[in-house]
C-alpha cells in the first residue's frame, strides 16, 4: 500500500529583520549569508531518496510570492524538472527583473516532476501598522494607547489582516491540496494498491506566522485558539 500523502512546511531562511525580531509581511528582504547557508544545510538534511522529503514523491510545491521564500525554495535543491516560475523565459521583463536571484542552471539530475506554484494564499500575514516593528515596540505602543496586550491570533493587525482573513485564504488552499493531490492519491491506493499510485506529497515554502496558522487550520483548529492549540 503506498504511503499516505503528506504536507511538508518549510519557513524561509534568516533575513536581517527576522534576525532582530521585526515583523516582516509585505516588505521584500533578501536572505542573509547565514540564512542561505542554513537553508542549504536544511536541504541536505531533509531532502533526498533516503530523507524525510523524497523529491520523486512530491506532487506539487506551493511557494509564497515573497522573494525570501522563493530563494529558500531554490536553495533546497529539489531537482525540479521545470525552471522556477520567476525565471521562466515566458515571464515578463518586469517579473524577471524582480526575481529573487539570477536564473538557476537546469539541475544535473531531475529528481521531481512536481510543479511549483506561486500563491498569495501562503504569503505572510499582512501586519499592516505593525510592519517592521518588534513585539516589544508593539506592546509599548498599545500600552501607551491604553490597549490590552497584543495577541495576533485574537486581534490580528490594525491596517492589515484579521484572523478571519487568514482563515479564509488558508482554508481555500487546504481545499485545493486535498482535492487536487491528496484525494486522488488516497483513492487510487484504496482501489488498486498494486499499481503505482500518483504522487501525493505537497511542499509549502513560506513564513512563520502563516505556516503556524496553516498547521492549525489543517487539523481543524480555530486561529483564535492561539498558542493553546499547540499544547493540546
Amino acid at each position: 500500500m503506498p504511503p499516505t500523502p503528506r504536507v511538508f512546511i518549510i519557513r524561509h531562511g534568516e533575513t536581517e529583520w527576522s534576525l532582530n525580531g521585526r515583523h516582516t509581511g509585505t516588505t521584500e528582504l533578501p536572505l542573509t549569508p547565514n540564512g542561505e547557508s542554513r537553508i542549504r544545510a536544511t536541504g541536505k538534511a531533509l531532502v533526498g531518496d533516503d530523507r524525510l522529503i523524497v523529491p520523486r514523491h512530491l506532487a506539487h510545491v506551493y511557494v509564497s510570492p515573497r522573494h525570501r521564500a522563493q530563494r529558500t525554495l531554490e536553495l533546497l535543491d529539489l531537482g525540479c524538472r521545470d525552471q522556477m516560475p520567476w525565471h521562466q523565459s515566458s515571464a515578463s521583463t518586469s517579473s524577471i527583473s524582480s526575481a529573487p536571484h539570477p536564473p538557476e542552471e537546469a539541475p544535473l539530475t531531475v529528481k521531481t516532476n512536481a510543479k511549483v506554484q506561486i500563491t498569495d494564499d501562503i504569503r505572510e500575514w499582512d501586519y499592516g501598522d505593525y510592519e517592521g516593528k518588534t513585539s516589544k515596540q508593539i506592546r509599548a505602543e498599545r500600552e501607551k494607547d491604553g490597549e490590552e496586550k497584543w495577541d495576533i491570533w485574537r486581534d490580528g493587525c490594525p491596517g492589515g489582516e484579521s484572523p478571519s482573513d487568514i482563515t479564509f485564504r488558508l482554508d481555500r488552499l487546504i481545499a485545493d491540496i486535498r482535492s487536487r493531490f491528496h484525494e486522488p492519491a488516497i483513492s487510487f491506493s484504496l482501489v488498486d494498491g498494486k499499481e503505482k499510485a500518483p504522487c501525493g506529497d505537497v511542499l509549502l515554502v513560506a513564513h512563520g506566522h502563516i505556516l503556524r496558522a496553516f498547521a492549525m487550520r489543517w487539523i481543524g483548529r480555530e486561529l483564535t485558539e492561539g498558542r493553546a492549540a499547540w499544547v493540546r
